[in-house]
């Protein structure tokens, strides 16, 4: 079976049939050769996908990715990345994060994104450890740790150094937070995300980053 994947056709497809086409898709296809993840990107709407479908999507892209197809996440523009979560409900974000997998990939993909969008010259000589504990992973919170000194940013999947602060939340209230969907303070006042140490400095660390804004 041909299966036409160009600009065009990917346009006039529904998002149930682009998720339902990119499943039978082959990874080594010379179809993909030429599909660009961003105009895969911006003809979804999640809000126009059911609460699974979403990560339906998520998940055969990181098929295709797994099998050679340059559809990885990583190279996905940032503002596309931060549209489709902002455009994603908390029940379709919460079905990603509860599937072994696709959870990590995601979450492994923000964290690499702070590292790309650090601004260092904000920073300054800013020298600390923050770690973020996200909760209700396969074996208990999964953590992630950022390390800023140098003027730069290094992102550890393991604690490495002690922090200066522990910032502890949900997965949805990260994704929205990292993506410019969500403030900090509020999710702060409303209980959702908590801080064990410096308070102050967690409530600034964000604007260390170029947030993206959908």
């Amino acid at each position: 079976m041909t299966i036409d994947l160009t600009t065009e056709a990917i346009a006039k497809l529904s998002p149930q049939e682009l998720i339902s086409t990119l499943k039978q898709v082959d990874p080594g296809d010379p179809a993909l050769k030429d599909v660009d993840i961003d105009v895969i990107a911006r003809g979804v709407d999640p809000k126009k996908l059911g609460r699974d479908e979403f990560a339906d999507l998520l998940d055969a892209l990181g098929a295709l990715a797994d099998g050679g197809a340059d559809l990885d996440l990583a190279k996905m523009d940032p503002q596309n990345f931060a549209r489709i979560i902002s455009r994603a409900s908390k029940d379709q974000i919460e079905a990603v994060t509860s599937r072994s997998g696709l959870r990590e990939r995601v979450l492994d993909e923000v964290f690499r994104r702070m590292e790309a969008h650090f601004r260092s010259e904000r920073a300054g000589a800013t020298r600390a450890v923050v770690h973020f504990r996200l909760t209700g992973g396969f074996d208990g919170d999964d953590v992630y740790e950022a390390i800023i000194e140098n003027a730069g940013c290094t992102i550890n999947k393991e604690e490495t150094r002690d922090p200066r602060a522990t910032v502890t939340l949900g997965p949805v209230e990260f994704l929205k937070l990292a993506t410019g969907n969500a403030s900090a303070p509020v999710l702060f006042m409303t209980g959702k995300l908590k801080v064990k140490g410096d308070l102050g400095f967690a409530a600034g660390f964000m604007s260390l980053f170029n947030i993206p804004k959908a």
